[in-house]
C-alpha cells in the first residue's frame, strides 16, 4: 500500500487556475511597490552551500525595506543574536533569497524571490539609518518575482484579531526559556527582556 504522503500530488490537487499562475510578476509593480512601503515585517528564508534552509523574522518602521527600483530592494540588518545564518547562506551558498511581506491589518501577503548580495556601502547604509544607527550591513536583493498570497492563513489564524492575542504571561520569558534549555546565563524576567530589546533596536 502507498504513503499517501509519497502520491502524485496531481492526484490530490485540482490545477491552478490561470490567474494563480499569471499573478507572478518578473519585477515589482505599482502594487507590490506600495505593499513592502506598508510593511514594518517580513519573513526572509535562505538556502546555504550544505542545502541548509533558514528563515528569520525582520521588522522595522513600515517601508523598512529599501525600494531602489523595480528588480532591486535593499533590506538592512539590524542587530539580532550575531548567528548569522541568514548573511552566511547568503554569503557562502546559493544566494537564493524568498521574502514574505506583511502589512498588520491587511490580510495578503506578499511574496518576492530573487538573488542576494551583501553590502557595507557607506551611502546604502546611512539611507537605511534607523532608531538611531545604520545597519552594520545590506542584503542587496535582485527581485526575480514577486506575487501577492491570498489572505486565507491569515484569516485561518485570525493573526490580527484583538480575541486572538496571548497573553505573554502564558509563556515563560525567553531567558527562563533558553536557560532551561541550555543552563547558560542567569534567567530574568521578559519585562527586563523587553527593556534591553528596546535599548538594542
Amino acid at each position: 500500500m502507498s504513503d499517501p504522503a509519497n502520491a502524485d500530488l496531481a492526484a490530490i490537487y485540482p490545477k491552478p487556475n490561470e490567474r494563480v499562475i499569471a499573478k507572478v510578476r518578473p519585477t515589482l509593480d505599482i502594487h507590490s511597490r506600495k505593499f513592502i512601503a506598508l510593511s514594518p515585517f517580513c519573513v526572509i528564508a535562505t538556502s546555504g552551500s550544505d542545502g541548509s534552509v533558514d528563515a528569520s523574522p525582520r521588522g522595522g518602521h513600515p517601508g523598512f525595506v529599501l525600494i531602489e527600483n523595480d528588480h532591486r530592494l535593499v533590506m538592512p540588518d539590524r542587530p539580532g543574536n550575531n548567528r548569522l545564518d541568514s548573511l552566511s547562506n547568503v554569503s557562502d551558498g546559493s544566494g537564493q533569497v524568498q521574502l514574505i511581506f506583511f502589512v498588520p491589518g491587511i490580510n495578503e501577503t506578499l511574496r518576492v524571490g530573487g538573488t542576494g548580495s551583501l553590502s557595507t556601502d557607506p551611502d546604502l547604509l546611512a539611507k537605511l539609518e534607523e532608531f538611531g544607527k545604520p545597519p552594520r550591513s545590506v542584503l542587496v536583493i535582485s527581485v526575480r518575482e514577486a506575487y501577492f498570497h491570498c489572505g486565507k492563513a491569515i484569516m485561518r489564524s485570525k493573526l490580527w484579531s484583538q480575541e486572538a492575542q496571548v497573553a505573554r504571561s502564558s509563556m515563560p520569558s525567553i531567558s527562563d526559556i533558553i536557560h532551561d534549555q541550555t543552563s547558560l546565563g542567569a534567567p530574568e524576567p521578559q519585562d527586563a527582556v523587553d527593556a534591553r530589546y528596546r535599548q538594542q533596536l
